[in-house]
């Protein structure tokens, strides 16, 4: 199995890079190339070379304990050890460098102080709720200074609120400590909020790698603008080509509209509209936007701080509308004809 095809990237310094993308696309499996974990996989060859710091980590006479030992890592499972207190396990890494005693515990107590966790030092790992222990896996990866830190889907087994939280946390950490970070996760929400960079991964090919806010904007295909962010589909055929825009007859008879010409073949050609359902507006009166169809209500969810109005229209019954809850309540009923413009 070819798990990754022909990619190059570059991991900038002091920025966090996070690699997204579904269940099995390689983005752990890159993640592990960095620090060479796929060694322990007899069948696992990598060809080409990973540069860290000018040298080639695949290169010959690569030591590669001294490499771990300069690249912090968090898993998903914490990893702690469940004999030793939170203090000695983050002793632990400075232990193994040869490092003093009042040096060891400075470094430790400023780690655990960082991410909110001193007094706690004596305590083991079973006494902490979960999120305490990712903070104490985080704090570990940092606590000897490493030149790259790698995180896989660390925070996949806490809940919602506390996951949240915590990309805050790992947020402000990096600010404040400017590391190199490759983040990855199945997340869209948790890529967006914490990355400098994002490198969506599909089918073992780096399909865009960009800033999370030109990700979103300006998406490279389908498939990027379908994983980052909710997207509605429109199907249709290209009828003519004006530089950067192009006219579209959709399908199901739903009219002519106006979109950027973005990965479109020539005049004839079938196509793709992706639209965003923050990006619409519903029940504006026909001109009100350059592009305008006319749709029905099917559903109406109540989300506090908007409506998911979902609506039919050009052959699509799933398309989506987020009306903001400005005013707490929404003009808008099942089962009406309303206007959908952007």
């Amino acid at each position: 199995t070819r798990a990754l095809h022909d990619i190059s990237l570059e991991i900038l310094e002091n920025q966090v890079t996070a690699l997204i993308g579904p269940s099995g696309c390689g983005k752990s499996t890159y993640l592990r190339c960095l620090n060479r974990m796929n060694d322990v996989i007899d069948s696992c060859r990598v060809d080409g070379t990973v540069t860290l710091d000018d040298e080639n980590i695949y290169g010959p006479g690569v030591d590669v304990v001294e490499l771990r030992a300069r690249i912090g890592m968090v898993f998903q499972n914490y990893a702690l050890f469940p004999h030793m207190t939170v203090a000695e396990n983050l002793a632990f890494p400075l232990e193994v460098r040869g490092m003093g005693k009042s040096e060891i515990s400075e470094k430790v107590n400023r780690a655990l102080d960082m991410v909110r966790l001193g007094g706690f030092g004596d305590r083991r790992p079973a006494q902490l709720s979960g999120g305490q222990q990712q903070r104490v896996a985080v704090s570990r990866a940092l606590v000897f200074e490493p030149s790259l830190v790698l995180m896989d889907e660390p925070l996949g087994a806490l809940d919602k609120n506390l996951r949240e939280e915590m990309q805050y946390e790992i947020k402000h950490i990096h600010e404040n400590l400017q590391v190199t970070m490759v983040y990855v996760t199945h997340d869209q929400a948790e890529a967006l909020t914490m990355s400098n960079r994002i490198a969506v991964f599909d089918d073992g090919i780096v399909q865009q790698l960009a800033p999370p806010d030109e990700l979103y904007e300006k998406p490279n295909n389908a498939f990027v603008a379908g994983f980052i962010g909710e997207n509605n589909r429109l199907f249709g055929e290209v009828k003519s080509i004006d530089g950067e825009f192009c006219q579209v007859e959709l399908e199901g008879g739903g009219g002519m509209v106006k979109a950027l010409a973005v990965n479109i073949g020539g005049v004839g050609t079938r196509t793709t509209l992706s639209l965003r359902p923050e990006r619409t507006t519903i029940g504006a009166a026909q001109g009100d936007s350059e592009n305008s169809l006319e749709a029905k209500v099917e559903e109406l969810i109540y989300l506090g701080d908007h409506i998911r109005s979902r609506v039919s229209l050009s052959g699509n019954d799933q398309f989506v509308v987020k009306v903001p809850n400005s005013h707490g309540h929404v003009h808008l009923k099942e089962g009406e004809i309303t206007q959908i413009g952007w």
